[in-house]
């Protein structure tokens, strides 16, 4: 049982001014730890390409994605999947990232998308997925411009709806924020916030497809959401079902 999460990491650089004078670092953070612990505890294997490293090691192929039986976006836009160095620098074609996972979700994989500044649409419309090859898999109308919902007072999911890609628990802790997104008319929709999708899923061909709204590590996500026992089983039952195929 494999997946592989694509982003999740960020380098900040920052300036430090004192008086007249100023001096700057860097730091380099990956992000999803609590994510990843979780998961592999319930017995999946985690392959993690963070998101300056897409380009040089996603797997070029279908058959090279057919070895996960899911694949994670969360947190990384999608120039990163298609301005690589090679196109963006010297104007070579090249493979494009998003319908390489668009067809290898309709051949029988399965693609979850996590919410974030840099997913969806994004922060400042930044993400723009809203007109990539992954549009047309996932189960939710993607917004153009900026979808985020800031909600720092939290806001509680509510389960609407049964279904086994969800855990037993239906007491959620609050999130701190959420990607607005609107329910294409063939999505099951599962959990809402604010009566927005906060987890749906649907089918793309032979493979299957979820959106995760919120974020799966702060600040979205807080620490009683880490925390909350059925944080782990979401995941894992998510994969579940999306590995399961039609």
């Amino acid at each position: 049982m494999r997946v592989l999460l694509l982003g999740e990491s960020w380098h900040v650089h920052l300036i430090h001014q004192k008086g007249f004078d100023s001096f700057t670092n860097s730091e380099y953070t990956e992000g999803g730890a609590e994510f990843k612990e979780a998961v592999r505890n319930r017995g999946w294997q985690v392959d993690h390409i963070p998101a300056h490293r897409i380009a040089d090691d996603m797997p070029q192929t279908v058959e090279g994605l057919a070895a996960y039986d899911c694949v994670v976006i969360s947190d990384v836009g999608s120039n990163t999947f298609l301005l690589t160095p090679s196109v963006f620098k010297n104007s070579l074609p090249g493979v494009n990232r998003l319908q390489l996972i668009a067809d290898y979700v309709r051949q029988g994989g399965a693609l979850l998308m996590v919410g974030g500044y840099l997913s969806f649409s994004g922060i400042e419309g930044k993400a723009h997925y809203a007109r990539s090859p992954i549009s047309d898999l996932l189960p939710v109308e993607l917004l153009v411009g900026d979808d985020r919902v800031e909600a720092p007072q939290g806001v509680k999911p509510v389960v609407v709806k049964e279904h086994p890609a969800l855990p037993a628990s239906r007491d959620w802790p609050a999130v701190l924020g959420y990607n607005a997104t609107i329910a294409k008319p063939e999505a099951e929709v599962l959990v809402t916030v604010d009566d927005a999708p906060l987890v749906a899923v649907g089918t793309a061909g032979d493979g299957r497809v979820a959106v995760f709204t919120s974020d799966l590590a702060p600040h979205w996500a807080p620490p009683p959401f880490l925390a909350w026992d059925g944080y782990g089983d979401l995941w894992h039952q998510l994969f579940t079902w999306l590995s399961a195929g039609e």
